[in-house]
């Protein structure tokens, strides 16, 4: 999927789709590191968490770069590919979203892949929107708009996880949202 939105954000000029393929890379990462230390001490769980909650705030403080630079070019992205290629990333996500789900509560390392794909999916339905939002204003606003969303969301669940990460590192547990202690 990677591969597919490079090359769509390419050919259609799609910043929300480029945004797209930056984070199926990082998940692919994220998902191998979290495999290879699955067995392994928590504390290298832990570590690992941290740098994949890093990489989650880069890959969101770049996508913000791209933004302002296309608002200032400001040239609208091609709609057709930016929904089709949403659509099909959308269907790669939810699937991996089904099989992750009963992970969703799990140590820093096993959340922070359920809340990439949660995240991932998301923000396809998003992309989905903004190249209907391109097609029917022929402006790139909602393509940027989309993207700013996608950063923040980066950049939130980063925080989120290195947090965790950084507790647990410590020997300390942090509360989720859901008021469970772990």
């Amino acid at each position: 999927m990677f591969f597919v939105d490079v090359v769509a954000s390419q050919r259609s000029g799609s910043v929300s789709l480029l945004a797209d393929a930056i984070d199926f890379a990082g998940d692919a990462v994220s998902y191998g590191m979290s495999l290879a230390v699955l067995s392994m001490a928590v504390i290298w769980q832990s570590r690992v968490a941290l740098i994949k909650g890093l990489s989650m705030g880069s890959y969101g403080v770049f996508v913000l770069g791209r933004v302002v630079w296309s608002a200032m070019e400001g040239q609208p992205p091609e709609p057709v590919t930016m929904g089709v290629v949403g659509f099909i990333a959308l269907l790669a996500n939810v699937s991996v979203a089904l099989l992750l789900y009963a992970f969703r509560d799990g140590n820093a390392n096993m959340r922070s892949v359920w809340l990439c794909t949660r995240n991932d999916a998301i923000g396809n339905v998003a992309v989905i929107l903004a190249a209907l939002g391109v097609f029917g204003t022929g402006t790139a606003w909602p393509d940027l708009l989309v993207a700013l969303v996608m950063a923040s969301l980066a950049i939130t669940a980063s925080w989120s996880v290195i947090r965790q990460a950084r507790a647990e590192l410590s020997g300390h547990s942090v509360p989720h949202a859901s008021g469970h202690h772990h």
